[in-house]
Formats: structure tokens, C-alpha cells, sequence
């Protein structure tokens, strides 16, 4: 699914038929660009249900480039992690 059918599935709950197409993008758009400034800042999002949006810090690591074989070092970083709710992966089963 991409953002446009999430945009008219979002309209198609009951309910919400008086968004507009622009007004359901809009509020995608508010919702994830708050989750990346949160994200960003070292605080977390916590979806009861859905899941947890949070940033780890990955050590440094020994590596290998799959095309040559050669070993190389894997600089620390940090990166963004979701984790899955419960009831999140129980509708995926």
C-alpha cells in the first residue's frame, strides 16, 4: 500500500467521510513528520496496540563487502527501531 490508497482507505472508515483527500494526507503527513522530530530529539512513541518508534545506537562492528570478501569496520551510528505491539503482531498471524 502507498501513501495514496493509505489516504483513501483512511476515507473509507466510517466515520470520516467528511475529510477531504488533502485534510487525510495532511494529517499523515503531521503524524509521521511529529513521530521524526520526537524520534529525533531521544524520546520515544508509544502506540498502545501498534508499536514503539525509538532510536538505538549501534556500536562499532566488524564487517565484510559481500561483492570483494574484504573485512572492513563498521562505524557506530544511530539508527531509528520500531518495535511491534502485541496486539499488532497477533493481527499479522
Amino acid at each position: 500500500m502507498n501513501r495514496k490508497e493509505l489516504v483513501d482507505e483512511i476515507l473509507k472508515q466510517k466515520g470520516l467521510d467528511h475529510l477531504s483527500k488533502r485534510e487525510a494526507d495532511h494529517f499523515i503527513s503531521s503524524l509521521l513528520e511529529t513521530i521524526k522530530k520526537t524520534v529525533k530529539k531521544g524520546d520515544s512513541v508509544s502506540l498502545i496496540g501498534f508499536g514503539t518508534f525509538s532510536k538505538v545506537r549501534r556500536a562499532a562492528r566488524d564487517g565484510h563487502n559481500p561483492s570483494t570478501g574484504e573485512k572492513m569496520r563498521i562505524k557506530a551510528r544511530t539508527v531509528p527501531k520500531f518495535k511491534a505491539g502485541q496486539a499488532f503482531k497477533e493481527s499479522v498471524i
